[in-house]
């Protein structure tokens, strides 16, 4: 989908927000791995191996998700935030009812074939 400039603008943005909460989401994740370290709740061996097995795993997830981040991916990007749920359909306000309506179907035949 051809997006206009100020869908392309608000897009960016939306993208940005969903980018910035996962990364708090994910920041929240590893301290509460730091804080089971600090503890003693486990050793420095299993602590290390998990904070880099979480690290490298949500290091992949970012790359695949934004790093093909050109103006014709920001549809896909931004429905498959909706989908994870790292924004919501009100963050969709600034797009045109063209674009939020197709991102809407398009979650909605995820939503659908999920549930079969």
């Amino acid at each position: 989908m051809v997006l206009s400039k100020s869908d392309r603008k608000a897009a960016r943005l939306i993208i940005e927000k969903g980018l910035q909460q996962e990364y708090a989401k994910e920041l929240n994740i590893f301290y509460e791995m730091l804080k089971k370290w600090k503890d003693g709740s486990v050793d420095n061996r299993e602590a290390f191996h998990n904070l880099y097995a979480s690290v490298n795993g949500f290091n992949k997830h970012i790359a695949r998700r934004y790093d093909r981040h050109s103006s014709r991916y920001y549809t896909l990007i931004i429905t498959s935030q909706l989908i994870d749920k790292v924004i919501d359909e009100c963050d969709l306000k600034d797009l045109s009812s063209q674009t939020q309506d197709t991102i809407k179907r398009i979650v909605q035949l995820n939503n659908d074939s999920e549930e079969d």
